[in-house]
């Protein structure tokens, strides 16, 4: 067609979206998909749809899990520091530690990645660290999709979603139906924030007045930056090893906190009594209490204060349990126990939450 007079041909690369860019980045992740490879996977990166064979990796007879979650917040930390290798870690993290609660194994993983511009430089980074949250957690790297969208997000900025799904055997799913009166809860230690709260912790660090480059109150020998973007554990391998030795429920400890994920995996007669004395937080939210003046309860119910996982556990089997966890690398601590539910009372109870952050 001719083009008309004063009327500009356009590409749409002119309008930001760089095709050529997005092809070169899967022929670039290629091997990071391959890298993850597990009985089961029946298609490589690429094609419209990806491929798994359940009967292939031991699940003839399973019912299929699924979650998805994202990073939040936490990404703008990454974008301000030019480092995103760590946050493919948190996007899967955040996914299978959801799957693992219910008795699942995950299986596959598929992520999702908008940006304003494409940069291979970063999102091979981005995607190394998916990888690596995959190998941690024993599932395939399996598919993906990556989105230009230019005036939709700022420059630099770019925006994470993550897609797994896992099996457990019929029979075997973990509904928390079990849970008795009498039952342990134990902690397994996180290793910092997490992926939550940080909306708060960049507003405290903005009207604190400091900068991620600076060394971190909180940690010594890392930048403020380097500390804040420390990836979220994975816990699948440790928790699956435990199922079925006593364990009756699982609850990622996310978004909420203690005081409300607990609850989800407690019949409505029963209620978690924590004592929050019993563990030590790590230094960070310690110093983020103190410096935003963040009362106790807000803190547990905003951050995971140092217990990324509750293990509830049938009182007889905990010291097994807890032998298992160990072994596989976890640091076991004994938080709390179930009780009966006084008519109208809370379904967590925390007590000695204000000795335990009075420092």
């Amino acid at each position: 067609m001719a083009k008309g007079k004063g009327i500009s041909t356009f590409r749409y690369k002119n309008a930001g979206v760089d095709i050529d860019a997005g092809a070169d980045l899967v022929e670039a992740i290629k091997p990071l998909g391959r890298s993850t490879h597990r009985p089961g996977v029946a298609s490589d990166l690429g094609g419209f749809g990806a491929l798994f064979d359940l009967k292939n990796a031991g699940h003839g007879d399973s019912i299929l899990v699924a979650s998805t979650d994202g990073v939040g917040t936490k990404l703008k930390v990454a974008v301000a520091m030019g480092k995103h290798d760590t946050v493919g870690i948190d996007l899967v993290a955040m996914c299978v530690n959801d799957l693992v609660v219910q008795g699942a194994e995950p299986l596959f993983f598929l992520d999702y990645l908008a940006t304003a511009k494409l940069d291979l430089a970063v999102a091979k980074s981005i995607v190394s660290g998916i990888a690596e949250g995959c190998k941690q957690a024993g599932c395939a790297l399996i598919g993906g999709e990556t989105a230009e969208m230019p005036g939709m997000y700022g420059p630099g900025d770019y925006d994470l979603a993550g897609f797994a799904v896992g099996a457990v055997q019929r029979g075997s799913v973990l509904t928390g139906g079990t849970v008795s009166d009498g039952d342990s809860i134990l902690g397994l230690a996180s290793n910092g924030l997490h992926c939550n709260g940080f909306s708060l912790v960049r507003r405290i660090i903005e009207e604190a007045g400091l900068d991620y480059a600076q060394p971190a109150p909180f940690a010594s020998g890392l930048g403020l930056g380097q500390a804040l973007l420390e990836p979220t554990r994975i816990y699948v391998k440790s928790c699956l090893a435990a199922i079925g030795g006593g364990v009756r429920a699982l609850a990622h400890i996310t978004g909420g906190g203690l005081v409300e994920n607990i609850p989800r995996v407690l019949p409505a007669s029963l209620c978690a009594e924590i004592d929050a004395t019993s563990w030590t937080p790590p230094e960070v939210f310690t110093w983020l209490a103190k410096t935003g003046d963040i009362q106790a309860n807000e803190m547990t119910r905003t951050f995971n204060c140092g217990i990324g996982m509750a293990v509830v556990v049938a009182a007889e089997r905990t010291a097994e349990v807890t032998e298992v966890l160990t072994r596989q690398g976890e640091t076991v601590i004994p938080i709390g126990t179930v009780k009966r539910r006084p008519e109208n009372g809370p379904a967590v109870v925390i007590k000695g939450v204000e000795e335990a952050w009075s420092g």
